[in-house]
């Protein structure tokens, strides 16, 4: 988020809010969205656009539509409570956390929620069919708000295998694709629970530089924050989801003593902020608690707080954020809780898992495939079209396959072919081969070779006598001759033949002249 010169927020253009997801650790956003309420209230209701993702599109859903926070923070520790009493946690075949969340919504969101939310609060959802990310921001009733939070909570086998429909488009966690939406927006307040880049976050004590950026959101590779993430998905006790609460509250109030916020009147503000003087006496106060105690306070902001900082925060806290969250972490056992919770109860229920599972499981299913029946048809044709998508994929890769296999199997063949040709040509091609094949013969003896050489003289005498004569009868007159000859050379023996001239007498020649 850019700054001013004098480090100060620059409210002279439009301002966005993004939470991140975070599964189980959502809690963080309350306790950050209520010290926005109640320090810089004008930050909530003068923010152009609202962004979510996952858990974080639960806390931007509560601060668009107006929903108490000590309600939602209750709400979220009394899932993760739920989900605590399973021996597998949310893993368990009888925790339905679609359907736990979709009563809490239904129960907090006011019914004109929709129109509170139009063109102003943004969710992040992952589309299913082609995994790209979209940002939806207009809703028609109550229940597409609802539908769009928890399309945008679902993760895929961890929520179920049938991903939730919206405006008759299935989609899944919107983390998976964008889990900080707009973050790259000029002047938006990005908010995380992991120790980053955020705007506010939690800022460990720690010197190593390395990060993990996952789907925007930046994770610095610290032992705490190792933890948060384990934790995301299998909640913690909840008391030390109360202190990520707290956590979240000083995390953005310190956010907005670095930006100058807390003594700024907002065009909407109707009640005075912390002045200058409290501002700077409660900075101080912190900082002397961390300088006094730097190594516990990692330790207690994910585990258990000391009583005295403890105290501080809560005082901090609205009264009816901190009265919700006090009710929620009290445990409530009746005589039956009470000894089932008892070490002899404990491990004979965990003997006896390997029956009660199955049975549970059953029971479970059972209950979920009633529940399932009026979307039957429409999950099943689902089902289908993605079968035959994926069947058409893997034909289609197949083909491939095999049309690349035969093309490399016939280009292999013809250069086989090509150097079989190449093979079979002679090794060397030498002058030898213009002469007769006696002359090349090593078998012929010197006496043939001397009597072949005289044949061949005597023929080329004869050769030259007749062409002698021949020039000797052209210069004597005109002639008709009839020639005939016979080969020259043969191949074999290189035997020449006399050519015969049938050349006219005088006789003949003057008849000849006559009969013209």
């Amino acid at each position: 988020m850019p700054r001013t010169a004098d480090g100060m927020f620059p409210i002279d253009s439009p301002w966005n809010i993004s939470f991140a997801g975070c599964g189980f650790l959502g809690i963080y956003h309350v306790g950050v969205a209520s010290c926005l309420l109640e320090q810089a209230p004008f930050l909530v209701l003068d923010a152009r656009h609202i962004y979510g993702a996952s858990a974080g599109a639960l806390t931007a859903t509560a601060l668009v539509t107006g929903v108490c926070l000590g309600e939602a923070g209750a709400s979220i520790i009394d899932v993760a409570k739920e989900a605590r009493k399973r021996f597998l946690g949310p893993m368990h075949p009888s925790f339905n956390l679609v359907k736990i969340m979709r009563l809490m919504l239904a129960r907090i969101l006011p019914d004109d929620c929709h129109h509170l939310a139009n063109g102003r609060l943004g969710i992040s959802l992952t589309r299913v069919a082609d995994g790209e990310n979209v940002l939806v921001s207009h809703y028609n009733n109550k229940e597409e708000v609802i539908q769009a939070c928890v399309c945008s909570a679902y993760i895929p086998v961890y929520c179920g295998l049938i991903p939730p429909t919206l405006q008759g488009v299935r989609y899944v966690d919107g983390g998976i694709s964008d889990n900080l939406p707009q973050y790259e927006l000029k002047n938006t307040i990005t908010v995380s629970p992991f120790s980053g880049e955020s705007d506010i976050c939690p800022r460990d004590t720690s010197t190593n530089i390395h990060e993990l950026r996952f789907t925007n959101t930046s994770i610095q590779f610290t032992l705490t924050n190792l933890y948060r993430v384990s934790r995301a998905l299998f909640p913690p006790d909840p008391m030390v989801m109360k202190a990520m609460c707290k956590q979240g509250y000083k995390d953005a109030l310190d956010f907005l003593k670095k930006n100058g916020l807390l003594n700024f009147n907002g065009p909407l503000r109707d009640r005075p902020l912390l002045t200058n003087d409290e501002g700077q006496k409660h900075f101080h106060k912190e900082k002397e608690a961390e300088d006094e105690k730097p190594h516990l306070e990692e330790k207690v902001v994910m585990f258990h707080r000391s009583s005295s900082v403890e105290e501080h925060i809560i005082a901090n806290l609205p009264p009816a954020l901190h009265k919700a969250l006090v009710e929620a972490c009290t445990e409530r056992r009746s005589l039956v809780q009470s000894l089932s919770n008892l070490l002899p109860m404990r491990m004979a229920s965990a003997m006896m898992l390997p029956y009660t599972l199955p049975l549970e499981s059953a029971v479970s299913m059972t209950l979920r495939l009633l529940e399932w029946l009026p979307d039957v048809q429409e999950d099943v044709g689902w089902i289908r079209e993605q079968i035959l998508k994926l069947l058409q994929h893997v034909l289609r890769q197949a083909s491939n396959s095999i049309s690349q296999h035969v093309f490399l199997e016939m280009k292999w063949i013809s250069c086989q072919l090509e150097l079989h040709q190449c093979q079979s040509l002679p090794s060397q091609f030498s002058s030898t081969s213009l002469f007769p094949d006696w002359v090349n013969g090593r078998s012929a003896s010197v006496q043939d070779i001397i009597m072949r050489l005289d044949q061949y003289k005597t023929q080329l005498t004869a050769v030259l006598s007749t062409n002698m004569d021949l020039q000797g009868s052209m210069k004597n007159g005109p002639t008709s001759p009839a020639t005939s000859s016979s080969s020259l050379l043969a191949t074999d023996g290189l035997t020449m033949h006399r050519v015969c001239l049938n050349i006219p007498t005088a006789a003949d020649s003057g008849d000849a002249i006559s009969s013209f």
